[in-house]
């Protein structure tokens, strides 16, 4: 099966994130293609739908591979906005850059090891990442303990540079309680939800713009809901939001500010959820060291690897958050992640298929 015969497989199988029928499709065809190229296959059942773990034997402590299966596109995607298509080197459609064309790059360079001598290999992929790895982050953790080092598959930076180091992420769900009234024949007998939820997210805004915060915060307040119609006193509003953190100080400062909020009307009731939360990864000199072997290896088979850090999360930051040398961005180039022009490049899935071949049968 050729490379682009593969990936079109993939993205005929639609998986949007929280649908377990259809991650547990994907999660089949690729334990079969794992099992294939001699790898021994334990499919782990989760809230989300199953994830996959493989190992392939080879020589010293392995180097885990990490992936995920969801995509953030609802099903009929593929027969809509996001259509598969092949141009020249341009392949099209949903997940086709975030993030199948890098599990494509893995199982491809593990079926050119065989009969090679080799690094052992693991590999780890969910089908919860796309929403944060509520249910897969204990595996991941369970699949870190005696690895080497690590290399995430998710797409590189434009320029094609790995990713080293990433922005912690954390989702929170703010959701009041508050007391139904008419907002007319008895204004004060009711307690506002959404008049809760506003101050609220003012005091939310006072937290992550607090100068003494050592680094910046990113905040996005995603969605926000409640009330129901405009004669009646809301009982009810939540919003969910979305941070970005680059070093623990300022993350743990600002979530225990989350922790400590509390009603501010009387008789209104405030609860706070953490939906996911993922680490922030500063760059180490055990990251920069492996991105440097990295390098060493690429310049050997005529190619030019750089990294540096990026502001979205991913897997990776447990991995790299535990001080293990990560890289993340082994992807294949491309664009359009998230976007209706998501898209890959198959020329730079054959270079970084390159690239993992050398740094698998050379390291």
């Amino acid at each position: 099966m050729t490379d682009l015969e593969r990936l079109h497989a993939l993205v005929r199988l639609e998986t949007p994130s929280l649908d377990a029928a259809a991650a547990s499709q994907i999660i089949e065809m690729l334990a079969g293609w794992w099992r294939a190229v001699g790898a021994d296959v334990r499919i782990v059942a989760g809230g989300s739908g199953p994830h996959l773990v493989a190992e392939l034997p080879g020589i010293g402590d392995p180097v885990l591979l990490v992936g995920h299966c969801d995509t953030v596109w609802p099903h009929g995607t593929l027969t809509g906005d996001v259509p598969w298509s092949v141009d020249g080197d341009i392949v099209r459609g949903p997940g086709v850059y975030d993030m199948k064309s890098g599990l494509v790059v893995m199982l491809s360079a593990a079926q050119r090891l065989r009969g090679r001598a080799h690094r052992a290999v693991r590999v780890v992929v969910v089908c919860d990442e796309e929403v944060g790895s509520p249910d897969s982050r204990p595996l991941i953790g369970e699949c870190v303990q005696g690895v080497s080092a690590v290399i995430g598959f998710e797409s590189p930076h434009p320029d094609g540079a790995l990713k080293v180091g990433r922005r912690g992420s954390t989702r929170v769900r703010l959701a009041v309680t508050g007391k139904a009234s008419h907002a007319a024949l008895d204004p004060a007998g009711g307690i506002s939800a959404v008049d809760e939820l506003v101050d609220q997210l003012m005091a939310v805004r006072d937290l992550v713009t607090d100068p003494t915060l050592p680094t910046e915060v990113l905040c996005n307040i995603g969605t926000v809901n409640g009330g129901g119609a405009a004669n009646v006193v809301p009982a009810h509003a939540e919003a969910e939001i979305g941070l970005r953190f680059i070093d623990r100080e300022s993350e743990t400062r600002v979530l225990d500010g989350f922790a400590a909020l509390r009603p501010i009307r009387t008789g209104a009731g405030l609860d706070v959820e953490v939906l996911s939360q993922r680490p922030s990864w500063p760059a180490s000199t055990a990251d920069t060291g492996w991105l440097g072997t990295i390098a060493d290896v690429a310049r050997g088979i005529g190619q030019s690897v750089t990294g540096r850090p990026a502001a979205g999360a991913g897997d990776t930051n447990l991995t790299g958050g535990l001080g293990i040398p990560t890289v993340d961005g082994f992807g294949p180039s491309g664009g359009g992640a998230h976007a209706v022009t998501e898209h890959a490049s198959l020329a730079s899935l054959g270079s970084r298929v390159d690239l993992l071949e050398a740094v698998l049968t050379r390291v």
